[in-house]
C-alpha cells in the first residue's frame, strides 16, 4: 500500500460520543442542565451525530437516570441525528415514548465482559437485540450496534478477530445500518486493528463501519488511522475525551474528537466539523467537571494563549 492521500477516505463521519459514554462513568452526577448546554454547543459544531443519552436502568447507571429529561430538553438542529442507547425493550419503549428517532445496541465479543457490562451471555444478548431492532423497523428507527472489547477484554485478555465478526455480523445482519467496533480498554495497536479489521470485512462493508478507540496506551490515533487505511470513514471520539468504562478498570477516557479533528483536518480530509467550537464545549465541559481537559489539541492551544 503506497503511502498517498488517496489511500484515505476524502470525507469522515464523527461521532461524538462525549455526552453519553463520556459522562456514564463520571462519580459525581452532572446536572441534567449541564448535559443539555453540552450537548446544544456541540450541534451547533457542525457535527452530524451526537449521541445523547442511555436508556438504562439508572440502578446499573446512575448518571443516566436524567435520559427523559436531557432528551426532551435539548434544542435539536436539523439533519443533527441524535442516538440513544437502549439495551432492552424496556429503554426502547423508554426511548421511543421520550422522542428518540435513533437507537444503539451494545455488545460484546467477550463473553464475560457480557455477562458483567449487560448481565447476560453474548447469545442472550443478541435475542434481547433482536426484538428491539424488528421493533425499531416496524417505526423506521434507525440503529446502530456496538461491538465492545473487539481488540480486548479486562477479563479475558486477547479476544480472536473471528469472535468479533461473529458478533459483528449478527448486529449487521439483524438490521444495524453501522456497526461500531470497540477498544474498550485501549490495548490495540495497529497491528491487532489490522488483524481485526481484515476478519470483520470478510462480513461486512466497510461502509456500514465505524471505530471507537480509547486512548489508554496512546494508540488512539495510530490505530484511528489504520481503521482509514482500511476504508472504514466513521470514527467515534468524545469532547475533551471524557469517559472510560465503568467495567474496565484503569480504562482512560475515548479519543478526544479534538485530537482526531486535528489530526483529519491536517490530512485534508473533511469532517464537516469547527475544531474551535469543539475546542469551547470542551472548555465547558471541563470546567463544569473541575478537570483538566485530555484533549492534547487542547492542552496545546491552552499553553498558547
Amino acid at each position: 500500500m503506497t503511502d498517498t492521500a488517496s489511500e484515505y477516505p476524502q470525507f469522515v463521519k464523527i461521532v461524538e460520543v462525549g455526552p453519553r459514554d463520556g459522562l456514564q462513568n463520571e462519580k459525581e452526577i452532572v446536572r441534567t442542565e449541564v448535559k443539555i448546554q453540552l450537548i446544544d454547543m456541540l450541534s451547533g459544531s457542525g457535527l452530524r451525530v451526537i449521541e445523547a443519552t442511555s436508556f438504562v436502568s439508572s440502578k446499573w447507571i446512575p448518571q443516566m437516570a436524567d435520559h427523559t429529561e436531557v432528551l426532551t430538553g435539548i434544542q435539536r438542529v436539523p439533519r443533527v441525528q441524535y442516538p440513544v442507547l437502549t439495551p432492552n425493550m424496556q429503554g426502547f419503549q423508554d426511548a421511543v415514548a421520550a422522542g428518540a428517532t435513533e437507537i444503539a445496541v451494545f455488545g460484546s465479543a467477550s463473553e464475560t465482559f457480557s455477562v458483567k457490562n449487560i448481565n447476560c451471555s453474548i447469545e442472550e444478548s443478541m435475542l434481547r437485540f433482536e426484538e428491539v431492532v424488528k421493533s425499531a423497523k416496524e417505526r423506521d428507527i434507525p440503529v446502530r450496534g456496538y461491538v465492545s472489547c473487539a481488540l480486548g477484554c479486562p477479563y479475558e485478555g486477547n479476544i480472536e478477530p473471528t469472535k468479533v465478526a461473529e458478533v459483528a455480523k449478527r448486529l449487521y445482519e439483524m438490521g444495524c445500518y453501522e456497526v461500531s467496533l470497540g477498544d474498550t480498554i485501549g490495548v490495540g495497536t495497529p497491528g491487532s486493528m489490522r488483524k481485526m479489521l481484515q476478519c470483520v470485512l470478510k462480513e461486512i462493508p466497510p461502509s456500514a463501519l465505524a471505530v471507537h478507540c480509547h486512548d489508554t496506551y496512546g494508540q488512539a490515533l495510530a490505530n484511528i488511522l489504520t481503521a482509514l487505511q482500511m476504508g472504514v470513514c466513521v470514527v467515534d471520539s468524545a469532547v475533551a475525551g471524557l469517559g472510560g468504562c465503568p467495567y474496565a478498570k484503569g480504562s482512560s477516557g475515548n479519543v478526544s474528537t479534538e485530537d482526531v479533528l486535528y489530526m483529519l483536518h491536517g490530512m485534508g480530509i473533511d469532517t464537516g466539523v469547527n475544531l474551535a467550537k469543539i475546542l469551547e464545549a470542551g472548555d465547558f465541559i471541563c470546567n463544569a467537571l473541575r478537570r483538566k481537559t485530555n484533549s492534547r489539541v487542547a492542552q496545546a492551544r491552552s499553553r498558547m494563549l
